[in-house]
């Protein structure tokens, strides 16, 4: 029988992993995929499926790593190239950057490091002729790499010179060099739990943020760990989990999600006693959230829809709105590395029109009185604070209700002068930087009058 082309038998341990992780670096830097896409649902890599556990996290850390410190490798291996990386053998620009990201920040011995990145060039027709390449460049990358590292001292490589210019503008060189600093770090695991925070922290080896948020350096699936069968608990960063906290008491209100999926925040809202629609326009990611709430054993309304055009068949409107609002997303960028090269300065444009139609069709679905909650996990004003200033100077019947600091226990830091949140990657120090950071998010709250 014809052996698999993902998992030969007599292939080097690991090596499965490393050129499956080859695979998806190539699917997000040459074909512009998104790098969840190709790890979980249809659209998942298929030789995952034949992958340990172990070599599924080496290659998860893998490709993750590269795409956080991509700008650094890039620079590294120019130095170290007299040519250039080969541009006519994508899979010989794969295995410098795997054997680089090994040798320079992985727990990898470097001969293991440079022997796979050569095999998996010579596996490659197109790119055997450079196996010599590989094997010599990695080798002094495990000589030279680490000053090369110390003379560049700056994690802004590793963000797109759009992005930063960006971010310099609106925070200043220092938040910004800060934030590229909390970006560069693989983050913890966050958890939104449905009881006892302090308990769960402890039996998850973790600790309960200020916010109620267990953290947690575990890694590896969630899926085996303690509480998921039972539903205990949803993976959610600390950040995201602010937002639909806003509404506050709603047990026994109405409220609509309009961009619901995966659902952490309609998880809270339900779990809090509210009655929700969850409203999203992609039924595959309708049928996650769907499989989500199951798992929690919780309970909404989802409907398939543009929230932009949705009419509503319940009688009346809404107790209160939630849009977390398609956006560039810039603030995920510590969990999705994968963001800062497939995102676009351009895109910013046309998702901010988006927001601001959603915004408007909020108000039409909300009671006087109801409570409106705007968020986006981007850094960009654009889609948070302008968009807002703009609802407000065109929608005389809204106005903002300010966030408390009791609202957000107590991280005063990431409240704004005008009472809305922003949340940043550098926010929550912590002296083991794995532990610190959020991702980076806008919030307001308005009410209709």
């Amino acid at each position: 029988m014809k052996p698999s082309r993902f998992a030969p038998p007599t292939e080097a341990p690991g090596l499965a992993a490393r050129r499956i992780a080859a695979d998806i670096l190539d699917g997000v830097l040459h074909k512009r995929r998104m790098l969840d896409d190709q790890l979980d649902g249809a659209g998942a890599h298929p030789g995952l499926k034949t992958l340990s556990d172990r070599d599924r996290a080496l290659m998860r850390r893998l490709v993750a790593t590269i795409l956080r410190r991509l700008g650094t490798l890039g620079h590294i291996l120019s130095r170290l190239l007299d040519r250039g990386i080969p541009t006519d053998a994508p899979r010989a620009q794969s295995a410098l950057l795997i054997g680089a990201a090994q040798i320079l920040w992985m727990d990898v011995p470097d001969h293991a490091a440079v022997d796979l990145s050569v095999r998996l060039v010579q596996a490659d027709r197109r790119a055997a002729k450079y196996a010599g390449l590989v094997n010599a460049v990695l080798r002094r990358c495990a000589r030279e790499g680490q000053p090369l590292i110390d003379e560049v001292k700056s994690e802004m490589l590793d963000l797109p010179p759009w992005l930063v210019a960006r971010w310099i503008k609106a925070y200043g060189e220092d938040t910004a060099r800060a934030m590229a600093a909390a970006i560069s770090v693989e983050p913890a695991l966050d958890l939104t739990v449905k009881s006892d925070p302090a308990g769960w922290a402890t039996r998850l080896h973790g600790e309960e943020l200020a916010t109620g948020t267990v953290r947690t350096l575990l890694h590896g699936s969630v899926t085996m760990l303690p509480g998921f069968d039972e539903g205990q608990w949803w993976v959610q960063d600390a950040a995201a989990a602010l937002p639909a906290r806003l509404f506050g008491d709603v047990a026994g209100k109405a409220i609509a999600d309009l961009c619901a999926a995966p659902g952490g925040k309609t998880a809270q809202l339900i779990h809090a006693g509210a009655t929700v629609t969850a409203v999203d326009r992609s039924p595959n990611r309708v049928a996650r959230l769907k499989d989500n709430l199951s798992r929690l054993g919780l309970d909404a309304k989802t409907v398939v829809a543009d929230a932009t055009e949705w009419q509503s068949e319940q009688t009346g409107l809404f107790d209160g709105i939630l849009i977390d609002a398609p956006c560039a997303a810039t603030g995920t960028i510590r969990r999705h590395p994968d963001v800062a090269w497939l995102k676009q300065e351009t895109d910013i444009g046309a998702l901010s029109a988006l927001q601001k139609r959603l915004l408007q069709k909020a108000v039409t679905l909300l009671k006087p009185n109801g409570t409106l909650v705007y968020c986006t996990c981007s850094l960009e004003p654009e889609e948070g604070e302008q968009a807002i200033a703009s609802l407000l100077a065109t929608e005389s019947g809204v106005r903002r209700l300010p966030v408390t600091s009791g609202e957000v226990g107590g991280l005063d830091e990431i409240l704004t002068p005008d009472g809305d949140i922003r949340t940043l990657p550098s926010h929550l120090p912590h002296s083991d930087p794995r532990l610190g950071g959020l991702d980076g998010f806008f919030a307001a709250r308005l009410v209709k009058s």
